[in-house]
Formats: C-alpha cells, sequence, structure tokens
C-alpha cells in the first residue's frame, strides 16, 4: 500500500482544491489548509509558487508521485516531439494504475496502485504488477480472472461521480480497458484545473 494512501485527503486540503472530485473531500467543507494556520489569510504566490503548485496538484492527483518518478516522466516528455505539457499529461494517463483508475476497476488513484501492485492486473495477457508500467496504444488492460469479483470492483463502477474517457474502450462485463488513443489535455477529465504548462515553465528554470 502507498505510504500516502492515509494522508490522501491531505493533498486535498494543501492545494485548497477537491482534485479528485470525492464526495468525501473535506475541501467540500472547509476550504483553508491543514494544520494550526490554515486559516490564516492566503498570500499572492509568486510565479515561481504558482508553478510549484501546479507541479504538486498534478504530481498528488496521480498518487503523489515521488519527486524523481515525476522528474523522469517530465523528461521522457521533454525529449519527446511536440508540446511538452501535452507530452506529459499523455504519459502519466499512459502509467498502468492511472489506465486501471480510468476504467474504473478501482474507486481511487490509490486503490489503483495497489490493485496493479498486488497482481491483479494482465495487459495483453500477461501479468503485470508494475504500477509505472507504460501502457501503449492498443494494448489490452484486464482485470485477473480469479480477481473479478472482488466487491470493490462492483463499487467502483457503479460511482456516478465519474466517467470513462473516451479513449479508452471498456468493457465492464469483461473488466477490459483498451488504449484507443494517447490523450491530451482536453480529453482528461479532470475535476479541477491542471496546468502542464506551468510544471514545464518550473522545470525549466529550475
Amino acid at each position: 500500500m502507498t505510504k500516502r494512501t492515509a494522508a490522501k485527503y491531505k493533498i486535498d486540503r494543501r492545494m485548497g482544491e477537491n482534485i479528485w472530485g470525492r464526495p468525501k473531500s473535506p475541501v467540500n467543507k472547509r476550504e483553508y489548509g491543514p494544520g494550526q494556520h490554515g486559516q490564516r489569510r492566503k498570500n499572492k504566490l509568486s510565479d515561481f509558487g504558482t508553478q510549484l503548485r501546479a507541479k504538486q496538484k498534478l504530481k498528488g492527483y496521480y498518487g503523489d508521485l515521488t519527486e524523481k518518478q515525476f522528474r523522469k516522466i517530465y523528461d521522457d516528455a521533454d525529449r519527446s516531439r511536440g508540446d511538452t505539457g501535452e507530452m506529459l499529461i499523455g504519459l502519466l494517463e499512459r502509467r498502468l494504475d492511472a489506465i486501471v483508475y480510468r476504467a474504473k476497476f478501482v474507486p481511487t488513484i490509490f486503490a489503483a496502485r495497489q490493485f496493479v501492485n498486488h497482481g491483479h492486473v494482465l495487459v495483453n495477457g500477461k501479468a503485470v504488477n508494475i504500477a509505472s508500467y507504460r501502457v501503449k496504444e492498443g494494448d489490452v488492460v484486464e482485470v485477473r480472472q480469479k480477481s473479478k469479483q472482488m466487491a470493490m470492483i462492483m463499487e467502483a463502477i457503479a460511482l456516478a461521480e465519474r466517467d470513462v474517457p473516451d479513449y479508452l474502450e471498456v468493457d465492464t462485463t469483461k473488466l477490459t480497458a483498451k488504449l484507443v488513443r494517447t490523450p491530451g489535455l482536453s480529453d482528461v477529465p479532470y475535476p479541477v484545473q491542471m496546468e502542464p504548462n506551468l510544471v514545464v515553465e518550473y522545470y525549466a528554470k529550475n
């Protein structure tokens, strides 16, 4: 289990936004940050602060990746042809745990990482237990046969708070998901505004 699972709501409160769109997020009740100084008036962020916040929000959304993990994905995006921000989003969405989450096989991105790590997922018929595995266009992700009756899966599929995006073809009967195409920023159903362009600016200066 990821070390941040128990503290995931702190990410919402630190950002002051319900970044996963969950009904139980504490931000729905109070928008100030955690801790005794959380209710102090917020100062206007500097350009650096705005860029850092954008990075922390995007990094936190995908299960609070480590800085090393996130920087590696950014570097891969930077080396790719095309808009670096768009490439960054595409690479993040091609992570196996992100595909499992988007397909609604699990309720949260944190659960997706644990689900993959525990060996419940196949990619093109082969077991893969690495959450950061990069799914390719045309790959089929499937819940392992022995795992298909898990109550968590049935509950996740029934969640009305989010829909399956159109860059995935999902069969809820067979519990399979095919990556049809790599998405860009406008394709991804983020509950809050993500600003990968600010992330690019942050890394360009640091």
